[in-house]
């Protein structure tokens, strides 16, 4: 039993019905196939619920007593486990729920559970009014569902065109119900349920809210028993009831009543039609193959008993209660009966059948035909059903056709009462009293059933046979065929019937007649032809039936009399001071005649308004003369109504724009007067009838200069009465008829709304206008548009009308009760808005002109008026009063959309957003409403029920589309207000804080913590219905643009930085929207693919902002789940869980091995990718005849503008008004002739127009798409956290969406516009592609003493195993071929893009460097072992895996050819900037792979080398200027800098060396004047700047980024010009010599930094190649004496400043100072401190190599050294002792360093080897065990790397940045090595040569012979060789003072500075690096000689 008393949480008394409802819907509305299958389980599931149909479950004593305790013990709920404490108000509820609507106590208990959760949808109703909804509700699903089953039936009336086996079920299902006594459970239903006791019930109980609530109620209630009447109505269309359920129906139809209008209501009228459906035979007529079944099916011709029961029944003369209905129900079974009878072999039923005559004879004398046009034809929904229509059509046209008898009988019966009453009249007597007058009810009943046609069925054209072959035949094409083929003869019959009754008309059915005509001609054909049967009838051939004046009813006849009458009235015109209309002249129209003329006025209408060409033949009658005739009688005085009648002929005559046109002038003539006399009679009929004419008029063609000649041209004295006499007072005017009141202010408010619409506001309306009148010049009046802009633009009194007017409508409609005049007041309303919107549509344009003329008018803006107070409230609600119309959207929807437009509208304004936040949320009730009224806009959809495809679709597609528009409008709203600043509209609508800052918001689901339901659970609502299912959101398919809006509004929220963390915490909680959402992309829908492509881009765009922000909080699971779902191709589970386990075995091993199994499927990021078409259909050019094309196109250009999204689009509506205006400027006949012809051209103007800018829009949406793709992707490859993907998937997916991008971007179709985007994608995704191969070659497996042997993975493009002895295969685990296939599409991409293009061809050379870095050797450490290996080892070893693809790729680009050359190579010379520098960037890195040289060939031979070389000249002027202190841009440095690196780059190559100097670079370099240019030092920071830009480096810095690299180029080029090496030194030494200030001012180097030891060490390698005395005779400059001396004199200088810098580097303290000194002040990093060692080391280095050149060259034998240095090694011991005088340089220029100096460099040098070598060997150590180091050095060792934000990294990426940094460390300290080792193999040599030439060759001064020696030494060697060395000149001073003294102290102090510690240190150098270098015994032998000349002397 408990689980019997478990609770449904969605209450079984609704939840399962709604259910079932929407089931039904789907699959027979909706036609879906899969519901098919479930629509069967619900039947066979609830079957119990339809058979007991509406039987509650009852109460139960348990029950009562379980829910008593529930506040206690708590109640089960099903699905959840435990129990749950209900509240005791929530049980009192119940109980009286339960009591209220005779219901089980948990029944009632689940109808408020439900109701609670319900509440959100429902604002400002408690849970017990939910619950009353929800129960009612309930039962109308049930009852709709049973409705739609029965409709589906296979049956006689109609079919829904569904599968067999759907309807097979639902028939089948049907029939079961119907057998368990269905009909009578309905009509019991039908009996008992009463909106009214139900209302008292409630009323009791406090079961009702707020009027919605109640209305609601009664729709509810309403809406169950017109479902259930409805579906007996079904069944009796698609099969008979049987006997017993007939009987019961007509039992039921007997105790029925009429409405108070004495109209059957709804449910009756369906039961009546139900009953005369049972007695339907007209299908017989029918020929289909399922007549047969449907003949045995029908009781009515199968069973004798039904007919004899049936006819017993109605025979029976007991009356009914309504005498009417049973007349009717006679009337339809006496028809029957005749049908019967005509068919063959029913002799059986002869008894019956003959009594069919009887039978109609009681029903006519019950007034059957009366109570047909009064209770059903009138009855509101007899329209809103086509099949009522038909039948009772069926029923007036089978009386007609099959008792001809009858009909004659009433003929003749109504001739003889017209002669009796003719009598009467004649003899004075009141007429009998007993006159029948059925002919004329028939003939009114006719005319009443025609006069609407809501389905455009056209049935009356039954009535209408072409008897002869008439000449319509050619205008309409005969309607029937062949005109000449035999009419049915039904047809025939019934069009005898309409002739013969108009012949000798008897005067009483005369105005019947013309009713039945005026129904009869109600269509297009039908109108015709009544139109030529009145024409017909005024002919001659039927005058000998009435004399002369023909038929009565002819068009003849009537205008005749229209003639008559103007001629007899015209006589009397009263004269103007007693227009007193009270007493009708004696010769006036008597009512008789009155009433004749309006009905024949009124046909007259019908036929000319349905029928063109009716007007117009009877337009240009010059007999009758209509349209003059009408207004001769419009002056006369006639009574008012008939008046009216004419205005409205007049109207319908205008609906033709040629006759509009005469008629406004003849209007102007004959001046109409609207007077008084209809306020006095409180009725206004004439009023509105000139409205109305007005209206007609002004649509059909409107009159620029009207009344010109009479009065001030224009239309404005009409709009002045309309508005001042006409729509001012018409509140405060008395109506008889209520409704008149609204009628008037629809009809004038339409005139202004047409008036307005068809304003466009040009330059001339604001400018007075004068015309000549009468010979004085007055101002002509201005277009009525302007006249309305102005007073809308101000606080008028029609302004303010017409907004009290929209406060007043809102009013009603809250009241949501019916009044009189409700249609016509909501299309006022629907009026006044749209002139509001009108108004802000064109007030920008208005006003722009109006400032610009010289008007004195001034206007506010509408948005400001509408802030203004509302005089009647006294506040400002003008605003809040149009948006309550969203709360109406439901019944009024054109109310709402138009509402809607005029709040997005307004929202475009920052400050009226903050006013209206404040008015919406002011008063709580009031924002409560207004949000429930957006929100209930938004949930339109789910209010539309399903209806029947065929009826009203019309209207119902219309209002649709109105709803859909609303919805579009109010997220519109929402878009344009996130733009703005808090607090705006937007925030308020989807339910953020405005008190608070926005971003503290907490976004709930509805309900919870008392959220209400907001616009963004809408939006979700929307987009997540389908989610579920395989098809994806319902919306992205069936209303794309709404769909996309609501992706952009979600977008904005998420980038909005207020919003975005609230909203993406709401998604991803509560709604898993992102995830459900991507799960259905790529999204598919060609029809609108603009839509469909912005949809997915803003959800790419938002998928992207989840997963950063993910990544950053370090939500891995959220963000690895949606990457899974992006990225793998392995396909997601299924929807079932079965065979899972084979799924995953299969999973893992091909995940593995990347084996293509059949299980991959294709990854989804590029599955949305190939969703995007690349191509592009352009439309066709234009091919026109009259138009000249270039002006055309002219005109298309002027009339572009931006649309909401910012693309430039044409304006058609603007276009089309331009080319209309040209053409209606054309004069002459030619023009009118070819007018068509040119209005074709206009139009086929126009498509091409929209087809352009569709194209537009597409490529537009396509980029969006395209970029938000990319975004994505690039999303997904840097932010994402990188071990989410393991690295080998992450190379295949980015080769696999490499490989798909380029082929789309390549094939010949794809749109140019999209290459930006895609070459944007290139560049990321070929970075990163060479990142993660970079990555994976870098993982070295330490194996022997730094031996690194590189892991690769298996490559998937080999599929035979490698062999064995070589275990490296291919390059990175996508393999080299993928690898080639990308570097092929690149290379394809780039020659695509032609000569255009350069940035796209930026972005792919950005993507061609990062590919060729692939093959580029990582950074190795140099551990000094590899240099064990043999020379043959290294040439004989296996080519590594990066020469191999290196080489690959050099074949492949080389096999491009000139082509791609000829590109890159224009780019690098001029273009863009950035586009250089990546060109030459490119070029510089093929120029160093390529070992063939051709790059570098083309480039000198194709004059491209010497261009750029000739363009440093031009640079030179741009970086002159980058030397202020404030540069300009700095883009000139750095394609300098690119520039000077390619060449550069180019002179490491000999034959580019040789190349360079041909085309003179260094010749240029010492032309640039920017050298020269070197700024002043500036200790003090930058200029006394206090904080010095970051990004800017200061000038000096500037300075040396131009110099640097000219020097490199001019080292480079001294280096690798082998053969040429003379010239190159001759060049470079002019290039010093030119610029020798800058050289100097560098070699006396004041302050020492790292910048400026830069500076010196490359100095000092140039000038230790260049400034050699053996240069100058090499120089091809004619040397005169003077400027050989002058050489001379630089050279020497250059020497002596270098080898001061000895004694300045040689090491003292003072310059480990200057190291430290420095180091602080730079305050810099560890790495600043490698650079000034490496530094210092190199200048020494370099001036070291300087001194053993000149040396070499000086000195040809060993007698005749040259000696650079002093005999005095004093030097070193003074160095030792601290130094005084710090500042002074220790040398002075002019004097000679000392040998101390060498000797104290070879100590220093070997010291800091030991040192370095140490360094280095600890680094390599740390090296090969990063991993064992402690946390904190490595620490220590990333800090160098990355200064800041190490803690934030994750450890792997620690390891990789140490490594980074050892590999430095101990490339820096193989580096210093080397230099120490040259440094002190150079000093050896020096030392050796000096020591050899004091204490060998040298004669000391005090020796006489030595005086003489060195003179005649010096004489020989000048004579002998004047040019060498400049250096002897210093020597002389030096020289002259080397006395014995001097060499023996030399001697002593050379052996104890050369002791043996020295040389045990300098021999184990050799042995532990040189040897290993070089293999040579260099430092050996010097080291024994020196030893051995300091043994020798001693001896």
């Amino acid at each position: 039993m408990a689980t019997l008393l478990a609770v449904n949480s969605a209450a079984s008394l609704w939840g399962p019905y709604k259910d079932i409802w929407q089931t039904v819907g789907n699959a027979l509305w909706r036609r879906q196939p899969e519901a098919v299958h479930l629509l069967d389980m619900i039947l066979k599931k609830h079957k119990p619920d339809f058979i007991s149909l509406f039987r509650n479950p009852p109460k139960n004593v348990q029950q009562h007593e379980k829910v008593q305790k529930a506040s206690t013990e708590g109640v089960a709920i099903q699905g959840q486990q435990g129990t749950r404490l209900l509240p005791e108000q929530l049980i009192k509820e119940a109980f009286i729920l339960s009591d209220l609507f005779d219901i089980g106590e948990l029944a009632a208990v689940e109808l408020l559970l439900a109701g609670e959760h319900q509440q959100p949808h429902f604002p400002g109703l408690t849970r017990g009014l939910v619950a009353v909804l929800l129960y009612w509700d309930g039962k109308r699903c049930i009852a709709n569902s049973l409705k739609a089953l029965i409709q589906s039936r296979r049956g006689k009336t109609w079919t829904l065109e569904l599968s067999p086996e759907l309807v097979s079920m639902t028939t089948r299902f049907t029939d079961e119900l119907m057998e368990q006594g269905l009909t009578y459970k309905v009509l019991t239903l039908v009996s008992q349920i009463d909106v009214n006791n139900e209302f008292e019930k409630l009323q009791r109980e406090r079961g009702l809210g707020s009027e919605k609530h109640r209305k609601e109620v009664s729709d509810l209630i309403k809406e169950c028993r017109q479902s259930l009447a409805e579906s007996l109505f079904a069944w009796a269309c698609q099969s008979p009831l049987g006997k017993d359920d007939t009987l019961l129906l007509i039992g039921h139809l007997e105790r029925v009543s009429v409405e108070a209008n004495g109209s059957l209501d709804a449910v009756n009228l369906a039961l009546l039609m139900a009953l005369l459906y049972c007695f339907d035979i007209s299908f017989i007529e029918q020929s289909t193959e399922e007549r047969d079944d449907m003949i045995h099916q029908l009781p009515l011709l199968t069973e004798r008993q039904y007919i004899a029961t049936v006819h017993s029944r109605l025979q029976d003369s007991q009356p009914w209660k309504l005498p009417g209905l049973q007349a009717t129900v006679r009337l339809a079974w006496a028809l029957a009966l005749r049908g019967i009878s005509q068919l063959p072999d029913v002799t059986a039923l002869a008894e019956f059948t003959e009594a069919d005559e009887a039978m109609a004879e009681l029903a006519v004398a019950d007034n059957v035909f009366l109570f047909l046009t009064e209770a059903v034809v009138v009855s509101e929904n007899f329209y809103q059903e086509e099949f009522y229509i038909r039948r009772i059509h069926n029923l007036i046209t089978d009386f007609l056709a099959l008792m001809p008898m009858k009909v004659k009988q009433l003929r003749n019966r109504a001739d003889e009462d017209a002669r009796m009453i003719h009598m009467s009249m004649q003899m004075g007597n009141e007429p009998p009293i007993s006159l029948r007058r059925d002919l004329e009810h028939l003939m009114l009943l006719i005319g009443e059933l025609y006069k609407k046609n809501p389905f455009n069925l056209e049935l009356a054209l039954e009535y209408w046979c072409p008897s002869e072959p008439l000449q319509t035949s050619t205008i309409l094409g005969s309607y029937l065929g062949v005109a000449h083929q035999r009419p049915p003869q039904r047809q025939v019959v019934l069009s005898k019937f309409v002739r013969q009754m108009g012949d000798l008309l008897p005067p009483t059915i005369y105005i019947p007649y013309l009713k039945m005509l005026q129904g009869l001609a109600n269509g297009p054909q039908c109108a015709h032809y009544c139109f030529s049967l009145l024409k017909v009838n005024g002919s001659s051939h039927v005058e000998n039936i009435q004399g002369a004046g023909g038929s009565p009813v002819s068009w003849e006849h009537f205008f005749h009399s229209l003639m008559l009458y103007h001629e007899h009235l015209r006589k009397d015109l009263p004269s103007a001071d007693s227009v007193q209309y009270r007493h009708l002249p004696s010769r006036g129209i008597t009512q008789k005649e009155q009433d004749g003329l309006i009905a024949f006025l009124q046909l007259t209408s019908t036929i000319i308004t349905w029928s063109e060409n009716a007007r117009l033949a009877l337009c240009e009658h010059p007999q009758w003369t209509p349209v003059v005739v009408i207004l001769g009688l419009l002056q006369c005085s006639i009574p008012p109504v008939l008046k009216a009648e004419l205005l409205k002929t007049l109207a319908a005559f205008g609906k033709s724009p040629e006759i509009a046109a005469s008629l406004w002038q003849s209007l102007e003539y004959t001046q109409v007067e609207l007077n008084e006399i209809e306020s006095r009679c409180e009725e206004y009929p004439l009023t509105r009838a000139f409205c109305h004419l007005i209206s007609t008029l002004v649509e059909s063609s409107f009159p620029s200069n009207l009344g010109a000649g009479l009065r001030p041209p224009g239309f404005d004295p009409y709009l002045q009465f309309l508005r001042d006499s006409v729509f001012l007072r018409f509140r405060t005017r008395a109506y008889r008829r209520a409704a008149e009141k609204w009628e008037v202010a629809e009809v004038v408010l339409e005139v202004f709304y047409k008036l307005l619409r068809d304003y466009e506001p040009q330059l001339e309306d604001f400018v007075d206008q004068f015309v000549e009148l009468q010979g004085e010049e007055i101002i002509a009046y201005k277009p009525p548009g302007f006249s309305l802009m102005y007073h809308l633009l101000n606080e008028s009194p029609m302004l303010e009308l017409a907004l009290s007017l929209l406060e007043e409508g809102v009013k009603q409609l809250d009241t949501y009760a019916p009044f009189p005049g409700k249609k016509h007041l909501e299309k006022a309303v629907q009026h006044c808005l749209a002139l509001l919107n009108l108004t802000l549509q064109k007030e920008n344009l208005f006003m722009d002109l109006l400032r610009e003329s010289q008007l004195a008018l001034i206007v506010s803006p509408l948005e400001q008026l509408l802030q203004g107070i509302n005089p009647r409230t006294k506040k400002a609600d003008n605003v809040v009063n149009i948006a309550r119309y969203l709360y109406h959207g439901n019944t009024n929807p054109e109310l709402a959309f138009e509402s809607a437009k005029i709040l997005c509208c307004i929202s475009c304004n920052s400050n009226i957003q903050i006013k209206l936040v404040g008015d919406f949320t002011h008063d709580q009730s009031i924002s409560q409403r207004l949000m429930a009224g957006f929100v209930e806009c938004l949930d339109s959809e789910d209010m539309e029920e399903f209806v029947r495809l065929e009826e009203g679709s019309e209207l119902e597609k219309k209002l649709a589309g109105i709803r859909h528009e609303t919805r579009i409008h109010i997220l519109n709203l929402l878009i344009t207000s996130l733009e703005r600043n808090p607090p705006n509209l937007a925030l308020y609508l989807l339910g953020f804080e405005l008190k608070k800052p926005v971003s503290t918001t907490n976004l709930q689901d509805p309900g919870v913590l008392g959220c209400p339901r907001t616009c963004l659970h809408a939006i979700l609502n929307i987009l997540e219905k389908g989610t579920e299912g395989r098809t994806g959101p319902v919306a992205v398919r069936e209303s794309p643009q709404l769909a996309e809006l609501c992706y952009q509004v979600i977008y904005q929220l998420c980038a909005c930085s207020d919003t975005s963390g609230p909203t993406m915490r709401y998604l991803r909680t509560s709604q898993d929207f992102l995830f459900s959402q991507l799960q259905h992309l790529p999204f598919s829908n060609k029809e609108y693919e603009i839509s469909m492509l912005n949809q997915m881009s803003w959800l790419m765009k938002t998928a992207s902002i989840e997963l950063r922000v993910t990544s950053l909080n370090r939500q891995r699971s959220h963000t690895q789940r949606l990457l899974h779902l992006l990225l793998d191709d392995m396909p997601v589970k299924p929807y079932s869980d079965g065979e899972g386990g084979l799924e995953d075995e299969n999973r893992s091993v091909s995940g593995f091995l990347h084996f293509d199994t059949a299980t991959k499927v294709r990854r989804k990021i590029l599955s949305i990718l190939d969703s995007i078409d690349f191509s592009q259909e352009i439309p066709e050019p234009l091919q026109l005849d009259f138009f000249d094309r270039a002006q055309i196109e002219q005109v298309i250009a002027n009339c572009e503008h931006k649309n909401l999204r910012g693309q430039t689009v044409c304006n058609v509506k603007l276009l089309h008004r331009v080319l209309v205006a040209e053409v209606n400027a054309l004069q002459g006949m030619a023009a009118i002739g070819q007018r068509p012809l040119l209005m074709e051209e206009i139009s086929t103007i126009l498509q091409y127009v929209v087809g352009r800018n569709k194209l537009l829009q597409c490529l537009h949406a396509k980029r969006h798409a395209l970029e938000s793709w990319r975004q994505l992707v690039e999303i997904i490859l840097t932010a994402c956290p990188q071990d989410l993907i393991q690295a080998e998937d992450r190379q295949l997916i980015i080769r696999d969406i490499l490989q798909d991008v380029h082929d789309k971007i390549l094939d010949d179709e794809a749109a140019q516009e999209l290459m930006p985007v895609v070459a944007g994608a290139v560049f990321t995704l070929t970075a990163h592609l060479s990142q993660a191969v970079r990555t994976e070659q870098k993982q070295p497996l330490v194996l022997g003493p730094g031996e690194a042997h590189y892991a690769f993975m298996l490559d998937s493009s080999f599929t035979s195993p490698p062999p064995a002895e070589n275990p490296v295969v291919g390059f990175a685990s996508i393999g080299d071929s993928s690898l080639h296939i990308i570097l092929k599409k690149l290379l394809d991409f780039i020659l695509k893009t032609g000569g255009g293009f350069q940035r796209v061809r930026t972005h792919l050379y950005g993507s061609l460097l990062y590919y060729l870095q692939i093959a580029q050797r990582p950074d190795e450490p140099d551990t000094l072992e590899a240099a064990k290996k043999t020379m043959w080892e290294r040439l004989t070893a296996p080519e590594d895996v990066f020469s191999k693809l290196q080489r690959e790729n050099i074949a492949i680009i080389e096999s491009y050819g000139a082509a791609l050359m000829e590109v890159v190579c224009r780019d690098a010379c001029d273009g863009h900037e950035i586009g250089r520098m990546l060109a030459l960037a490119l070029l510089d890195r093929i120029v160093s792979v390529d070992k063939q040289q051709q790059w570098l060939l083309y480039l000198s031979n194709s004059g491209y080398l010497k261009v750029l070389v000739d363009s440093l000249v031009e640079d030179d002027r741009t970086l002159q200027s980058l030397l202020t202190p404030q540069p300009p841009l700095l883009k000139a440095l750095y394609t300098y800098e690119s520039k000077m690196a390619f060449l550069t780059r180019v002179a490491k190559i000999q034959q580019g060396a040789l190349e360079l100097l041909r085309s003179g670079v260094i010749v240029r370099l010492a032309q640039c004047q920017v050298y020269d240019m070197r700024p002043e030092m500036d200790p003090q920071g930058m200029f006394g700047m206090r904080d010095p830009p970051v990004f800017i480096p200061t000038p000096v810095d500037r300075y040396r980024q131009i110099l640097l690299p000219a020097l490199r180029l001019c080292q480079v080029i001294l280096t690798s010009s082998m053969a040429q090496h003379l010239q190159a030194a001759g060049q470079v030494l002019q290039f010093l010599i030119s610029h020798s200030d800058t050289i100097q001012a560098i070699l006396r180097c004041q302050d020492v930094s790292a910048g400026s030891l830069q500076e010196l060490a490359l100095l000092t390698g140039i000038i230790s190649k260049a400034a050699l005395p053996g240069i100058l005779s090499e120089l091809d400059v004619d040397v005169n004496e003077g400027s050989l001396m002058e050489l001379q004199g630089h050279i020497g200088r250059f020497q002596r400043q270098c080898l001061g810098l000895l004694s300045r580097f040689g090491g003292s303290d003072r310059l480990r100072q200057f190291k430290f000194q420095d180091d602080n002040v730079e305050g810099d990093r560890v790495s600043k401190k490698d650079e000034v060692e490496l530094a210092m080391q190199q200048i020494c280095a370099n001036v070291m190599e300087y001194c053993q050149s000149l040396m070499l060259q000086s000195s040809p034998t060993f007698q005749h050294g040259v000696c650079l240095f002093t005999p005095s090694l004093s030097e070193t011991s003074n160095r030792d002792g601290p130094r005084q005088d710090t500042q002074a340089p220790v040398v002075p220029y002019w004097r000679l360093p000392g040998l101390g100096i060498i000797v104290y460099l070879l100590k220093q040098s070997a010291n800091d080897f030991f040192s370095y070598y140490d360094s280095h060997r600890r680094s390599v150590n740390k090296l090969q065990n990063v991993e064992q180091l402690p946390p904190d050095e490595i620490k220590e060792l990333c800090q160098s790397v990355m200064p800041a934000g190490v803690d934030k990294i994750s450890t792997a990426q620690k390891y990789v940045l140490a490594r980074r940094r050892l590999v430095k460390l101990i490339n820096n300290r193989a580096k210093l090595l080397s230099l120490c080792s040259f440094i002190i193999e150079t000093c050896l040599f020096i030392l050796w040569r000096h020591l050899e030439y004091y204490l060998l060759h040298c004669t000391p001064t005090d020796s006489q012979e030595s005086l003489f020696a060195s003179r005649t030494l010096f004489k020989s060697r000048r004579l002998q060789d004047s040019f060498t060395s400049e250096s002897n000149l210093d020597f002389r001073s030096g020289l002259t003072i080397v006395s014995q003294h001097d060499l023996d102290q030399l001697q002593a102090d050379a052996i104890n500075a050369f002791g043996e510690s020295l040389q045990k240190k300098l021999l184990d150098i050799e042995g532990l690096y040189s040897k290993v270098r070089s293999r040579y015994n260099f430092i050996q032998a010097l080291v024994r000689r020196v030893r051995g000349l300091l043994r020798i002397s001693r001896n």
